[in-house]
């Protein structure tokens, strides 16, 4: 009778062993930061099709979302699917788009971390030249690939509540493992 109280009381440890991972997985991977996959050129030349990232979902509760910052969200159009853009207006933000630069409050931004000048989008939300003022609890986000992005310039600002979290850490490929830095200087984030 005792061999089997010990193999009984060894399997009970082993199961509140694998419920207590599988519990702590559960919660870091719904409430503190989750893996996503990088899909298509949106954010060429900064991230590639295919690259593994760590998104947090805990950041924003401790500060404030800094243009710079490269966002995982719900797609406006289809809310299953995730992108991933950089941050470029923050709410009540103008944002202009004349003759391929980008201003934000009147000031051009020096961004180089973009793979080509920025384009506009016929019928899109934003037309060349014209100012666009971020609403009230909204941002402004565009692909680093401006030729191949399905961005705000298209579908205009996009709730903050639809942010799942930022990009903070990229695990594969093995050769750009490491820390996703705002790239913009601390003065115009």
């Amino acid at each position: 009778m005792g061999l089997l109280k010990k193999i009984i009381d060894f399997m009970m440890d082993i199961l509140e062993t694998v419920i207590f991972v599988g519990s702590t997985f559960i919660v870091v991977y719904l409430f503190i930061l989750t893996p996503n996959q990088v899909k298509g050129a949106s954010m060429e030349p900064s991230f590639d099709s295919g690259d593994y990232i760590l998104t947090s979902r805990v950041t924003y509760k401790f500060r404030d979302m800094e243009r710079g910052d490269v966002v995982v969200f719900n797609s406006p159009k289809n809310p299953d699917i995730e992108y991933i853009k950089r941050v470029i207006g923050l709410p009540g933000d103008k944002i202009r788009i004349s003759g391929e630069d980008v201003y934000v409050n009147d000031q051009v931004m020096t961004e180089n971390y973009i793979a080509d000048k920025t384009n506009l989008w016929e019928g899109g939300c934003i037309q060349d030249g014209v100012e666009y003022i971020v609403p009230t609890s909204e941002v402004f986000v565009m692909g680093d690939n401006r030729q191949r992005s399905s961005d705000s310039r298209e579908f205009c600002s996009i709730p903050i509540q639809s942010v799942v979290g930022v990009v903070f850490f990229r695990y594969f490929p093995p050769d750009k493992v490491g820390n996703v830095n705002n790239p913009l200087p601390r003065s115009i984030r």
